[in-house]
Formats: structure tokens, C-alpha cells, sequence
């Protein structure tokens, strides 16, 4: 069983950054793909990023969604069992539950079916 435990949310005005951790129990975290979903108010949880296995020192393959692409980055230190998530250029609709997810394959993935534990979220709010 993988435990995640998601920190760093807030409340930020438009323009401003935060940085999310996500602290991982897994063994061999370095082996398995990693993401960030989040949810606004109101809708259906969304891809956000993903990181695949570690293939080197600071080499992971990673992925954005269109809406964060060039604001978001995903990182990984498996040293620490933590992958983070860097978003800056912060907007409202931005705004949501943030969930880390932990894959059960190395590979980065844009789909929450591939991803086995979840952690609780935390919330990210962005204002005008």
C-alpha cells in the first residue's frame, strides 16, 4: 500500500505562485510514474502533469496539460520519496483540489486510470 500526503496549497493572488509537495511511502519510488490531478469547483477531476520513472539524475519524462503548459513544473526527488509540482503565473481558474497520484508502471500517464493510490488533496485557491 502507497500513502500520500499532499502539502503546500493555499490561497494566492492571480499572478502569484505556489509550490505543491507530495510526500510518497513507496518503496522503489523511483520506479514508478507520478501525476497531479485537481478538481475545481463544480466539475470533474482533470489531468494537470505527470512524471514517468527516474532515467537518470534530474531525467524523468513529463507531461502538461495544455491549460498549465509553460506555468507547471513537475519534479520528482526520490531521495526524498517527494514529487512536487511548481506552479507560477498562478490564474483563478486555477483554482481547485490538487490530488498526487502514484501509477503502478513507470510510465507517465495522462489518464487517472492508470494511477493506484491517490492522496487527499489540497486546496488551491486563486484570487482575482
Amino acid at each position: 500500500q502507497v500513502h500520500l500526503v499532499e502539502s503546500g496549497g493555499g490561497l494566492v493572488q492571480a499572478g502569484g505562485s505556489l509550490r505543491l509537495s507530495c510526500a510518497a511511502s513507496r518503496r522503489t519510488f523511483s520506479y514508478y510514474a507520478m501525476g497531479w490531478f485537481r478538481q475545481p469547483p463544480g466539475k470533474d477531476r482533470e489531468f494537470v502533469a505527470t512524471i514517468g520513472r527516474t532515467i537518470g539524475p534530474n531525467n524523468s519524462n513529463t507531461v502538461y496539460a495544455d491549460s498549465v503548459k509553460g506555468r507547471f513544473i513537475i519534479s520528482r526527488d526520490d531521495a526524498r520519496n517527494t514529487v512536487y509540482l511548481q506552479m507560477d503565473s498562478l490564474k483563478p481558474e486555477d483554482s481547485g483540489v490538487y490530488y498526487c497520484a502514484a501509477a503502478g508502471t513507470p510510465w507517465a500517464s495522462t489518464r487517472s486510470s492508470d494511477y493506484d493510490y491517490w492522496g487527499q488533496g489540497t486546496q488551491v485557491t486563486i484570487s482575482s
